[in-house]
């Protein structure tokens, strides 16, 4: 594995425990800001929303700019709106911040993951989509609770200056741990990027993000209320709760990678499959402590862990460019902004028990948009991970790019790629991936 996707990790992580900061700090952030907690929620809301509509966009304007001066500059840009969030006096300085630092934020994860699939052999994108989205699940295992403790010790400002540490810390291992990867003709257009949008089927897989996603966030966002509310657990016993499915997602995380290339599909139905038992299990079982922390743990395993997966599938019906992986994400921060809204809204007219029946809705949803990918995997159809209007030929000249670099950087860093381990391009390689 390239040690660049070590190191975009850990940009993924300080990016994360930026996302999540202002949910372990609300009431802190409010006396400090002198407003509501419930205004203080809304600054979750507009990072999400930051995320979905502005990442992409920011994308766009970075689309002819060599991929790693676009993450530097995507670090300076999540600096800056870090430095501005502990700075910040008044509410709406608060607001811009949480704004600035949501698009450059989306923005990155799409280029990084873009860069991971560049760097990793073919039969490794899947593996390094993991290794890189670790950084996502360790954010939340890690960087949530780091920056709780420290924002509960010494202010909540002093957490926003962690995040900024972690930050510069990330650029500069990037700036030095990551290889430079030159503009190939034909790729970055404005055109060719859109053009992989007239394709329905990355539409419907863009659709099972958001409902996979969609399913778990409706009941993570309100564990620590169902936790004690409803099974009764103390308000202390939760964060170990929590760091325990934190762990339970890292290992999820790292399974589905290692199957996210032969077995995309089928992961995905499992996933989901799983996922919708658990929910409905949890949903039912929820007052009876044993079964609620093993569901959830089930929920941890399958849940956001589908991400390498989702990533790979969506990258076959499209391609693994920035844009296509930006709009991925938003995809993504869809799901938890419909999973943590109508879950809420749910829960005041049916209870707490309401998210978790909302979430099993959106799995079977999910399963639905997967059924047709395993239908085309029955009958072998060759053009099943291709998009609609690219021909086999320009498949293969993609491909053929895309390894070309794999050799040049793995040649160049410890000499474990050569011509001879290259998967073949063209038709043939376009036929096994199918």
């Amino acid at each position: 594995m390239p040690r660049s996707v070590y190191v975009l990790a850990m940009g993924i992580f300080a990016m994360v425990t930026s996302e999540f900061v202002v949910a372990g700090l609300m009431p802190q952030m409010a006396d400090g800001l002198g407003v509501s907690i419930s205004r203080i929620g809304y600054l979750i809301t507009a990072f999400a929303v930051a995320m979905a509509v502005g990442g992409p966009f920011l994308t766009v304007a970075l689309l002819r700019m060599p991929q790693k001066s676009a993450l530097m500059l995507l670090f300076g840009i999540f600096l800056v709106g870090n430095v501005l969030a502990a700075t910040a006096s008044t509410y709406p300085a608060m607001l811009v911040a949480r704004i600035i630092t949501g698009v450059a934020a989306q923005a990155f994860f799409g280029v990084a993951i873009s860069i991971c699939v560049q760097l990793a052999r073919p039969e490794l994108r899947g593996r390094s989509i993991a290794v890189a989205l670790n950084g996502l699940m360790l954010g939340t295992l890690l960087g949530l609770p780091l920056a709780t403790v420290v924002g509960e010790h010494l202010g909540w400002r002093a957490a926003f200056w962690t995040i900024s540490l972690l930050t510069v810390l990330a650029a500069l291992c990037t700036l030095v741990g990551v290889e430079r990867l030159d503009p190939v003709e034909g790729e970055g257009g404005f055109r060719r990027e859109l053009h992989v949008f007239a394709n329905r089927r990355l539409w419907l897989t863009l659709a099972t993000s958001t409902c996979v996603i969609g399913a778990t966030f409706s009941a993570f966002s309100y564990f620590n209320p169902i936790l004690t509310d409803v099974t009764g657990f103390a308000t202390a016993t939760v964060p170990l709760l929590l760091v325990a499915y934190g762990a339970a997602t890292v290992v999820g995380n790292t399974v589905v990678g290692r199957l996210a290339d032969r077995y995309t599909a089928p992961v995905l139905l499992c996933g989901l499959l799983l996922n919708l038992l658990f929910l409905v299990g949890f949903a039912l079982l929820a007052h009876l402590p044993v079964p609620t922390v093993l569901l959830m743990m089930g929920v941890g395993l399958v849940g956001v862990t589908m991400n390498p997966a989702l990533t790979t599938r969506v990258q076959r019906a499209g391609n693994a460019r920035p844009l296509v992986n930006t709009v991925h994400s938003s995809f993504i921060t869809l799901g938890i902004i419909i999973g943590s809204s109508v879950g809420g809204a749910a829960i005041n007219e049916f209870g707490l028990r309401a998210p978790l029946w909302l979430g099993a809705a959106m799995a079977a949803i999910g399963v639905v948009t997967v059924l047709p990918d395993l239908r085309r995997r029955r009958t072998g159809d060759s053009g099943a991970e291709s998009p609609e209007g690219w021909t086999v030929e320009e498949r293969a000249v993609e491909e053929r790019v895309v390894e070309d670099r794999v050799g040049v950087v793995a040649g160049g860093v410890d000499g474990a790629v050569g011509p001879v381990d290259r998967e073949p391009a063209g038709a043939e390689a376009v036929g096994r991936r199918a």
